[in-house]
């Protein structure tokens, strides 16, 4: 780590890659190229991660965030496809001239008439995939989650995600994940450009992205673009739907516990247009009726009141053809409560963001984007006893300014550069207590702020039809309590193709992590405190190599791919046994820091043309961490550390009209500490027995392994003003009761009331559950 006086270096070293990469670009070059976007028909909406190809040649591309693609080829003529999942491709014959010029060529796809249509056009992006110079990155779009089974019958998008391969669940039914052995706060979570720092609700089943306005996900677990820093271990970058251009829609849901509903369209048409999302669940309603018509029963308990509800927001403004702005917002909240006997209990917790984007085109081959954007989550804990109250209150709020340009040359070269810099406000465990006695009244907390900044480039070279590298470096800094962190980040990937249907690819990135989760292990709500690096807490660091296989076969429409990695990571970060996470002003003092490692290989078969579609993913992995003070200074797995993780997913379209899903999991048991032993004690006169748990190996057990077959059905229905469907589903079909936490109960004598031994005991949360939604849109 270095100081501000010591930057100097490293800035030298970035401006000579940007020299390099600019020595390396062509000055001139007579070779042509389409370029153009790809539209949706019916919306005008930019349809992002489309593929535009040659397919006589094998060469391809996918359109970026405005749906702008643009494709290297030789003079003469030339036959084009462009293809998008859930619309019908278009097939266009071009002719590029041999004096260097670029033709333009705009495709604006129709929707797909029906479900088989999508799967089987599905099968161009495969081809893509296997061509495409990134690897260990997964993509999902709100068409195909809508098929998968889900619980309660709310579809989620994270969720979804953890049915990929190296993407594990932080417990059953959970949205929390943990990738290739990194911490739930490794994972960069991006709406629209813009963090979001808790990206759950309904203490962590359900994700804040509504799937009615996100047009798609993409994850990475490796080999990170250069733009992405901030985290170690996976980006999950959410792009909310644009809205139609063309007409007024409404679509949304009725489920079990919540309710959705999306209305987009025009303002001006061909100029602006907007879409707004809202979602809220109504168990409160229920639970509320029931205390009322129970408050008169002697042993009646009354049930907390639990509701959360999200909004979020698009605007588009296109000036003129060469500059657009655009506004997006979110705003989500969690609500608990209890009330009995003077006991008076609230939690609230929740983010909010907002991003205004403006783009400009200064030609057909270089793009620029200016954003500002701001985000904050906080948590609001209150109790009230009798004279007493009690707030405790967390936050973290961020004020960001980026910039970033697209430059697409000729000779193969696509150029990605761009700078940003966020300020961080840090509130960390304030807490109020006051009462009718002034001389009981307490405040504590913290206050920190500091400053992050990120300058970056990168190159997408085609070097020629059967190899590609994406080669770039980010430089990163950090400042807070009067220290200055920075640090280099190169990433590089490759891919050579074997034949047109098999390539090899390799990736390395580093990473650097400013800020860091400090969770209670021992809270059941989620109270998360975000802590910045200062003087005593360095950044975490993590560097990972991944070496990969990708093959088509069966006429395209399978795809197998089998990836190996390993990565190290540096200031990991834990705490001394018995720490005090709240209350405490000197929280540093509990930090402990270690290194750590996971390894592991994901093999992954996907099908998606024909009737039945799907994919099976198998993932074998090690994850350890390693401190000092802890477990003797010998490494021990962490509590994800997961050997066996298998995932089937299989869709069948059995007419036009009905679909039926299924989904299977496999995980091996989590690791986890228990006594060995129990030492007892007692005072002088041989009363007030006491037992102190006595631990050996950390993590040294592991729970029963879990799995789970979820099952579901889609069911168009016939409406004559758009479209609906029913969708059921059926979670965890015979009722396999996983296990979600061990506790360790008394045994005791039934004529004496003495404790005689100890027994673990396992609880587990979800049985079997059904559920129905009606969708509709129009």
């Amino acid at each position: 780590m270095l100081n501000l006086n010591q930057m100097r270096p490293y800035l030298h070293l970035f401006l000579c890659f940007l020299l390099f990469l600019f020595l390396k670009l062509p000055a001139h070059a007579q070779s042509s190229s389409i370029r153009g976007y790809v539209r949706a028909a019916d919306s005008g909406e930019p349809l992002i991660g489309a593929t535009v190809s040659v397919p006589a040649l094998g060469k391809g591309t996918v359109t970026d965030v405005n749906g702008y693609y643009m494709l290297p080829l030789p003079a003469g003529e030339h036959t084009l496809q462009a293809s998008y999942i859930g619309y019908t491709p278009i097939t266009r014959r071009a002719h590029t001239p041999a004096d260097g010029k670029n033709k333009n060529i705009v495709f604006l796809l129709e929707p797909a008439n029906n479900e088989l249509k999508e799967v089987e056009i599905a099968s161009n992006s495969l081809r893509q995939r296997l061509n495409d110079t990134r690897m260990s990155m997964e993509v999902l779009t709100t068409r195909e989650a809508k098929l998968l089974p889900a619980l309660f019958g709310e579809v989620d998008l994270v969720k979804a995600m953890q049915l990929k391969p190296g993407i594990q669940a932080s417990s059953e039914g959970s949205t929390g994940m943990y990738v290739r052995g990194g911490g739930a706060d490794q994972n960069l979570m991006q709406l629209d450009g813009t963090t979001i720092y808790n990206a759950s609700h309904l203490f962590g089943f359900f994700s804040v992205f509504n799937p009615e306005s996100v047009k798609s996900v993409e994850l990475y677990k490796g080999g990170f673009p250069a733009q992405f820093g901030g985290r170690l271990s996976s980006v999950v970058d959410v792009t909310l739907n644009e809205g139609n251009n063309e007409r007024v829609g409404t679509a949304g849901s009725l489920g079990l516990i919540s309710s959705k509903l999306t209305i987009d369209g025009p303002i001006k048409k061909d100029k602006a247009n907007f879409i707004v999302s809202g979602r809220r669940t109504y168990v409160d309603v229920f639970t509320r009726q029931i205390n009322r018509l129970s408050e008169d029963n002697e042993d009646y308990s009354p049930i907390p009141d639990y509701y959360f509800y999200d909004l979020s927001g698009k605007l588009n403004y296109q000036l003129d053809d060469e500059n657009k702005l655009t506004l997006s917002a979110y705003y989500g909240r969690d609500f608990f409560s209890f009330s009995e006997d003077g006991f008076n209990f609230g939690f609230d917790w929740g983010n909010r963001m907002a991003n205004l984007r403006w783009e400009h085109k200064f030609s057909d081959q270089l793009f620029a984007s200016a954003s500002v954007n701001a985000t904050k989550y906080n948590y609001n804990l209150k109790n009230a006893i009798d004279a007493y109250s009690l707030k405790l209150t967390s936050d973290i709020e961020d004020y960001t300014f980026k910039t970033d340009f697209d430059w697409f040359l000729e000779g193969g070269h696509s150029l990605k550069f761009g700078s940003s810099v966020t300020r961080h406000y840090f509130g960390i465990g304030h807490l109020n207590v006051n009462s009718d006695d002034d001389r009981l009244n307490y405040t504590a907390g913290n206050n920190y702020h500091a400053s992050e900044f990120g300058v970056y480039a990168s190159d997408d070279y085609q070097i020629n039809a059967l190899f590609s590298l994406n080669y770039g470096l980010r430089l990163s800094a950090f400042n807070s309590g009067g220290r200055t962190y920075t640090g280099l980040e190169p990433r590089i990937s490759a891919k050579y193709n074997l034949d047109e249907n098999t390539a090899i690819k390799g990736s390395y990135a580093s990473m650097m992590q400013y800020v860091h989760l400090v969770s209670n292990s021992g809270a059941t709500l989620p109270t998360d405190v975000w802590y910045p690096s200062t003087k005593n807490v360095e950044p975490q660091r993590s560097q990972q190599i991944a070496l990969g296989f990708t093959k088509l076969f069966a006429r395209g429409r399978f795809l197998l791919t089998n990836e190996a990695y390993y990565k190290w990571m540096h200031n990991q970060l834990d705490f001394r046994d018995g720490a005090n996470l709240f209350l405490n002003n000197n929280l540093e003092a509990e930090f402990l820091f270690g290194k750590g490692n996971s390894y592991g290989n994901e093999l992954y078969l996907e099908k998606v043309k024909g009737k039945t579609t799907g994919w099976l993913g198998y993932t074998l992995s090690w994850t350890f961490r390693q401190f000092d003070e802890i477990n003797g200074g010998r490494p021990f797995p962490t509590r994800y550390d997961r050997r066996h993780d298998v995932s089937l997913v299989l869709m069948h379209k059995l007419n036009k009209r009905l679909s039926v899903t299924a989904s299977f999991v496999y995980g091996s048991g989590t690791a986890y500490s228990l006594p060995v032993a129990r030492f007892a004690f007692q005072d002088m006169e041989g009363k007030g027995a006491s037992m102190v748990p006595i631990y050996e190996e950390r993590n040294g057990f592991r729970l029963p392994p879990t799995h789970r077959l979820d099952l579901g059905a889609v069911l168009k229905l016939k409406s004559r003003h758009g479209e609906a469907d029913l969708t059921f589903g059926v979670y965890n079909v015979y009722n396999r009761r996983n296990p979600y936490f061990v506790y360790i109960d008394h045994v005791k004598d039934e004529e004496s009331s003495q404790i005689t031994g100890f027994q673990a005991k396992q609880v587990s949360l979800f049985p079997v559950v059904p559920s129905i939604t009606y969708n509709f849109k129009f």
